[in-house]
């Protein structure tokens, strides 16, 4: 079977060299960090059974010795009671941009937590949620004409969901409202950057207007919610975004018995984005996990191998609160639904493992041209995806049984050669002697040079 590289180099396919020249020059490449680092999603409410933010910084030691560097923390403002979903409503309901949910605690406790943050080296993100708000946001009262209207005058609901209603973002002075409300967070808070809901749900025009006015203040980090595929345009404000077709593409080889051959094709699909902006990969996230399953019910006896990848392809990995125990429930969106801890976090030792080789690692820098993705051959390639990363002369090798059975087999390719040590057991291993791996099912191998 003919070799499939991946080359991380600007101008292949889906971005012309003209455009990336502009993405360049809007987001002038992610800053330093940012290409080394990972996302720990912060459900506050079911984090611990106070659900506030004195709480969670109880948990923060525990984070930082598992390699996380940025955490991100599902939207802080107070959620609206007008329309609201269960008891407690849903955070991304919006009743005032520029308060915090008491059920969390108050605006100094979240200003006394990001500063623990600080001191404890993580970078800290917030929920932005600009498409939208809740029905009874100060702005209906206010500012009624903020917001999009149906031809009875009745405001616009967004779409499938009727706990809100969504702002026009024809309105200028509108505009500069939600400019100004970001830059509060910025300048009181002093986070570190913004995890835009629904990102390509807003016009792209706000966001290029958005960033370098808020960057007034200082370099920010922005994830969107979009995926580069559908959206390219958004590319080119965003240093990340989600790889949503690859997450649901994914799910249905699992489930579905797709060809793996699918999924290279995507990979390859996403590679020819180019360099100037970076993805982020996750096997779960709070809208996945209420909604659609666990990382379990979605990948089985896969979800191992496809977080190994999450955490070692071109990008970001983004994890989510319990991930590290592993949690093996759905949490409840609307009501108090603690993550049950135990003492044991099973999980913690394979993804510190994983986030410190990211971190570590110049060969597994996100968004970095420099680095060259070669997926490789193998003699089971309808079930194995194995790839080696490259970045001057440090590289890592990631094999993965993407298959619900063991396998033998062989990787056949010029790409691999040398000695390698594998970051789990530490064993090293010499490829020039031979290429061979005998995999349970579940089973993957990351190895660095």
């Amino acid at each position: 079977m003919k070799k499939l590289i991946l080359l991380a180099v600007i101008g292949l396919g889906i971005v012309s060299c003209t455009t990336q020249k502009k993405i360049r020059k809007m987001t002038e490449l992610p800053k330093d960090w940012k290409h080394n680092t990972n996302i720990y999603e912060v459900n506050i409410r079911q984090y611990t059974q106070e659900g506030t933010f004195k709480a969670f910084a109880k948990e923060m030691p525990r984070l930082k010795s598992m390699g996380v560097k940025t955490l991100w923390f599902m939207p802080v403002t107070p959620i609206a009671r007008q329309n609201k979903k269960g008891s407690l409503g849903s955070p991304y309901a919006a009743a005032d941009y520029t308060s915090i949910n008491p059920e969390f605690g108050t605006l100094q406790d979240f200003k006394d937590m990001v500063n623990e943050a600080h001191r404890l080296g993580f970078k800290v993100i917030i929920d932005w949620v600009a498409n939208h708000t809740g029905w009874d946001h100060l702005w209906t009262k206010t500012h009624p004409e903020f917001y999009l209207k149906d031809p009875d005058g009745k405001f616009h609901i967004a779409s499938g969901m009727d706990d809100i209603i969504e702002l026009d973002y024809k309105n200028q002075e509108m505009r500069q409202a939600m400019i100004d409300a970001m830059k509060f967070w910025v300048q009181e808070t002093n986070i570190d950057g913004f995890r835009c809901d629904l990102a390509s749900w807003v016009e792209v025009d706000f966001w290029e207007q958005a960033r370098p006015e808020v960057e007034k203040i200082k370099p920010l980090f922005w994830l969107g919610e979009f995926d580069e595929l559908e959206s390219p345009e958004y590319g080119k404000v965003f240093d990340a975004s989600y790889s949503w077709k690859w997450m649901h593409k994914s799910a249905d080889y699992y489930k579905n018995n797709e060809p793996l051959q699918e999924l290279k094709d995507l990979l390859r699909q996403y590679s020819n984005i180019g360099d100037a902006s970076m993805r982020a990969w996750f096997t779960t996230n709070h809208d996945e996990n209420s909604w659609n399953g666990t990382e379990y019910e979605k990948y089985g006896v896969i979800t191992k191998p496809m977080a190994v990848f999450s955490a070692t392809w071109n990008g970001i990995p983004l994890l989510y609160s319990g991930q590290e125990l592993p949690n093996m429930k759905r949490l409840e969106f609307f009501e108090k639904d603690a993550i049950k801890w135990t003492n044991t976090y099973q999980a913690a030792d394979f993804y510190k493992t994983l986030l410190d080789l990211k971190t570590s690692n110049p060969a597994l820098r996100g968004g970095d041209s420099n680095v060259t993705t070669y997926l490789l051959n193998t003699t089971a390639n309808d079930k194995i995806l194995a790839y080696v990363r490259k970045n001057g002369k440090d590289e890592v090798l990631v094999v993965l049984n993407m298959s619900k059975e063991p396998l033998n087999f062989s990787i056949e390719d010029e790409h691999l050669s040398g000695t390698f040590r594998n970051v789990f057991d530490k064993t090293k291993r010499d490829f020039s002697n031979g290429k061979d791996f005998s995999f349970k099912v579940s089973d993957f191998a990351v190895f660095e040079k």
